[in-house]
């Protein structure tokens, strides 16, 4: 059973064979076949240490979403029992119930680690799924499981070019807690790709509209992914599920455009782990470039904010649409441009703590807002996937002006990245710094321990 992730004996009797295209159908067999065969023990020690810092950010970041009131409303609604942890909140219920509850912990403040390439969020959508059936397996294993379940997820990211709208919490990350819970279920690769593809038929359509306007639906989207990975591998481990191209289907032409080719590269020619981003600012990653752009200009001298007369900022088109400044929710907040602008422009960072009600309603910060301008521009669309980049231009009421331009946020991997300092004083602010310190400790050993070792200390509130 999925529940208890019991290894599954036995090959790929009862696995039903569909008629699928060609290339999607070889590409996916061979993404399966790189899952099934993943050994920690034989993963390169880059990418073991990166996998570890990508538990540490995710796992420390749940662990602060769990405080937070919308997330304890969610767990309220669940029964206690059962052998699965609720992160944080000293409690176990169902498998299903852990993935909905950590899903939206994970990602309720905005902090989750993300990739560019694959344009969203893969740890968010594996480790929930992974922690829900970890079992007693050792640690080596269930690492294996959570970077197979990203490679995937990212793969799939990257093969999905979602319409205009759709938001990606939900959709393609599916695969990767399908992969992370069939793994440690003991499949072989045809139960494996199985799964796969009956992830990708129980996507959600989400809509980005629901985040620009704080609908706290958004919050569940990931917890959605994470369930319906379990209910793929459940049927596959009942030899009922069918690899016929449903995710040609779904990502091709629900959802997106769908290019399969990435699912063919083997993980050691490019493990998609290393490429990722973490984040610094309590807000959606498109809005981190200005962000740092204007944290650049204040070393250079202080932004007299009471005289600023408008703020444009200048950025790529997705990231452009963040350009609300009215805020009715917290989730709303981190989705507004021109509220993030306003907010660093007078407290000098944007955490956790900006989003509250009274920094909402406060009228200088509602002022300022007001008279930003965001703009969409060639220059910073062309740069795009490698560069997520804007510009900042302040112009003040004696007719001056500053600006600043960065081309990458801090934290990407390929511009000032974040190794264990970054992330250990990230979390310290979060969630303490004798609980990152544990956090820590328990993961740089955890590949020759038992996961239940991890798993004792998320239980704990």
């Amino acid at each position: 059973m999925i529940e208890s992730a019991r290894p599954i004996s036995g090959s790929d009797q009862g696995v039903m064979n569909g008629n699928p295209t060609p290339t999607t159908s070889s590409n996916l067999h061979a993404l399966a076949r790189e899952a099934a065969g993943l050994s920690w023990s034989e993963v390169p020690a880059e990418v073991q240490a990166r996998t570890l810092l990508v538990l540490f950010d995710t796992l420390g970041v749940m662990l602060a979403g769990s405080r937070t009131h919308e997330v304890q409303a969610l767990a309220a609604q669940f029964e206690d029992g059962g052998a699965s942890v609720l992160v944080g909140l000293g409690r176990t219920s169902s498998s299903d119930a852990a993935c909905w509850v950590n899903g939206a912990a994970v990602c309720s403040l905005e902090l989750d680690e993300g990739s560019k390439f694959a344009r969203g969020h893969p740890a968010a959508h594996v480790i929930p799924a992974a922690l829900a059936v970890a079992g007693s397996h050792q640690g080596g294993e269930w690492l294996a499981a959570v970077l197979a379940g990203y490679e995937t997820a990212a793969r799939f990211g990257r093969a999905t070019r979602l319409h205009r709208g759709v938001h990606p919490h939900g959709t393609w990350g599916v695969t990767g807690a399908a992969v992370a819970a069939a793994k440690l279920a003991g499949m072989d690769a045809a139960r494996i790709a199985a799964a796969v593809d009956a992830a990708a038929g129980l996507t959600i359509a989400p809509h980005f509209e629901s985040a620009l306007t704080g609908n706290p639906v958004r919050n569940l989207w990931v917890g959605a992914a994470n369930s319906a990975g379990l209910a793929a591998a459940r049927l596959a481990a009942a030899g009922v599920a069918v690899a016929d191209s449903t995710a040609d289907f779904t990502f091709g032409e629900i959802l997106g455009e769908f290019d399969p080719a990435p699912l063919a590269m083997t993980f050691s020619e490019r493990f998609e782990i290393l490429g990722g981003y973490f984040k610094r600012h309590a807000a959606c990653a498109y809005t981190h470039p200005p962000i740092d752009a204007l944290l650049a200009m204040r070393e250079e001298g202080p932004v007299d904010a009471d005289q600023i007369e408008g703020v444009t900022v200048e950025t790529y088109a997705i990231a452009a649409a963040l350009d609300r400044p009215e805020v009715p929710t917290r989730l709303a907040a981190m989705f507004s441009i021109p509220y993030v602008v306003a907010v660093t422009l007078l407290d000098g960072a944007f955490g956790p703590d900006a989003t509250s009600r009274d920094r909402r309603h406060d009228p200088s910060v509602r002022d300022l807002a007001g008279r930003i301008d965001v703009r969409a521009t060639e220059e910073f669309e062309s740069r795009l996937p490698e560069k997520r980049g804007a510009r900042v231009t302040v112009r003040m009421r004696d007719g001056s002006e500053r600006s600043a331009e960065v081309e990458q946020p801090v934290g990407d991997a390929a511009h000032e990245p974040l190794g264990w300092d970054g992330i250990r004083s990230k979390l310290g602010g979060l969630i303490g710094v004798d609980r990152t310190e544990r956090l820590e400790t328990l993961l740089r050993s955890l590949p020759d321990e038992p996961v239940d070792i991890l798993i004792e200390e998320l239980t704990r509130s």
